[in-house]
C-alpha cells in the first residue's frame, strides 16, 4: 500500500523521520525537500509506504516548481497528506486544493452517480430518477455538443452539478481521499487549535523534537481508517494460524471478498478452490464454509480447502476409468446414413 504525502509548510521531513525513520534533510526555511523520499512505516503487521514529496506552489498545475511531477506521484496513492502550518493562513490550504483540482483529482469526493455511454448511433438519450436542481436536460444537451458527442445515453441517478457531468465525460478524474494535517500547533493558542481540529478532514499534531510529540498515534490510527485496510491471516490445513505475515486487502485496490484473497495470493489459485474456512468477525459460526464472494473482515483467519486431483490410473481394483472397449449399453448410436 502506498500513502503520498503533500507538504507545504516546514516540518515535514521531521514527521517523515519520526514516523519511518529515514532520514529527511530538515531546516527552519521551506521547501527544503528536493526529491521524492520514501519511507515505510510499520503499523499493525503491515508495511505502510510514506512519500515525503518537494512542496508544491501556486501554479504548479501549468508546471511551475515541477509541479506536475510531483502531483503524478499522488494520483497513484491511496490517500494523500497535506501538511500544512498552523501559525499561518487558510489561503494555503485553499491553494493546494484548488492546484489539485485543476489537474483531475478530487479529494474527499465520491464519483458522481451518472451514467454516461457513447454510442454510434440514435442521438442523445436523457433520463433521470432523481429531480434535478442545477441542470436540465437543454443544458445537458449544450455540454454534450461542446464535446462534440451526438449519439450517447445519459441516466441521472441524483442531484448532480454541471462540473459532475464534465467529470464523468472526461473520464480521467481520480477520486482520493485527503487529510489536512496541521503542524506546529505548539506555536498557537488552544482557541486556535480547537478551531482547526473541528474543520472537517483535519488533524492537528506537533513533531518538534525537542519536545515530545503530540498526536502523532491518531494520525497513524487515522490513516488506517481512511485507507480502508483489512488485514487476513492464512491458516494451512492441520497447522496453526499464521499471525506473523498477514495478506493486506483494500476496498480501493482490487476488493475484500475471498476471490479478491486468493487472487492476492496466485492467480492459478483460484481454479482449484473448492471452498474456504473463514475464522472471525465476518462469520455467522467457527468456522464457517464461504465461497468465492464472501465479504472478509479485518483479522479475519482463511483456510483454503483446494479440489483433489484425480489420478490417471486409479488405484488397486478401484479404477476410475478402464481400458476397455465400451459395453453395448453405453455406446452412443451413430446416425443413419442419408440415401
Amino acid at each position: 500500500m502506498c500513502c503520498a504525502y503533500l507538504p507545504c509548510s516546514v516540518g515535514k521531513s521531521t514527521l517523515l523521520t519520526m514516523l519511518t525513520g529515514t532520514h529527511s534533510e530538515a531546516a527552519s526555511y521551506e521547501f527544503t525537500t528536493l526529491t521524492c523520499i520514501p519511507g515505510i512505516i510499520h503499523y499493525n503487521d503491515t508495511k505502510i509506504q510514506l512519500l515525503d514529496l518537494p512542496g508544491i506552489i501556486e501554479g504548479a498545475s501549468e508546471g511551475k516548481g515541477r509541479g506536475r511531477q510531483v502531483i503524478a506521484v499522488a494520483k497513484s496513492s491511496d490517500l494523500v497528506l497535506m501538511v500544512l502550518d498552523a501559525s499561518k493562513s487558510e489561503g494555503h490550504r485553499q491553494i493546494l486544493t484548488r492546484e489539485l483540482e485543476a489537474v483531475g483529482l478530487r479529494l474527499n469526493k465520491r464519483p458522481p452517480q451518472i451514467y454516461f455511454k457513447r454510442k454510434k448511433t440514435g442521438g442523445i438519450s436523457f433520463n433521470t430518477t432523481a429531480p434535478l436542481t442545477h441542470i436540465d436536460e437543454k443544458l445537458c444537451y449544450q455540454i454534450l455538443h461542446e464535446y462534440k458527442i451526438h449519439n450517447a445515453e445519459v441516466l441521472f441517478r441524483e442531484d448532480a452539478t454541471v462540473d459532475d457531468l464534465i467529470d464523468v465525460i472526461e473520464g480521467n478524474r481520480k477520486y482520493i481521499k485527503c487529510v489536512y494535517v496541521y503542524n506546529k500547533i505548539d506555536v498557537v493558542g488552544i482557541d486556535d487549535v480547537d478551531n482547526l481540529a473541528r474543520q472537517p478532514n483535519s488533524l492537528v499534531i506537533s513533531c518538534n523534537l525537542k519536545a515530545c510529540s503530540l498526536n502523532l498515534d491518531r494520525l497513524l490510527a487515522r490513516m488506517w481508517d481512511e485507507m480502508g485496510l483489512v488485514r487476513v491471516y492464512t491458516k494451512p490445513q492441520g497447522q496453526q494460524p499464521d499471525f506473523t505475515d498477514p495478506v493486506v486487502l483494500s476496498t480501493d485496490r482490487g476488493g475484500c471478498t475471498v476471490e479478491d484473497f486468493c487472487n492476492h495470493i496466485h492467480r492459478s489459485l483460484l481454479k482449484d478452490v473448492k471452498y474456504v474456512l473463514v475464522w472471525g468477525t465476518s462469520a455467522r459460526h467457527y468456522p464457517q464454509h464461504c465461497g468465492l464472494s464472501h465479504v472478509l473482515q479485518d483479522e479475519d483467519v482463511v483456510q483454503i480447502v483446494k479440489k483433489k486431483e484425480k489420478e490417471e490410473g486409479g488405484r488397486g481394483r478401484f479404477k476410475s476409468h478402464t481400458n476397455a472397449p465400451d459395453r453395448i449399453s453405453d455406446r452412443v448410436k451413430k446416425a443413419p446414413l442419408k440415401q
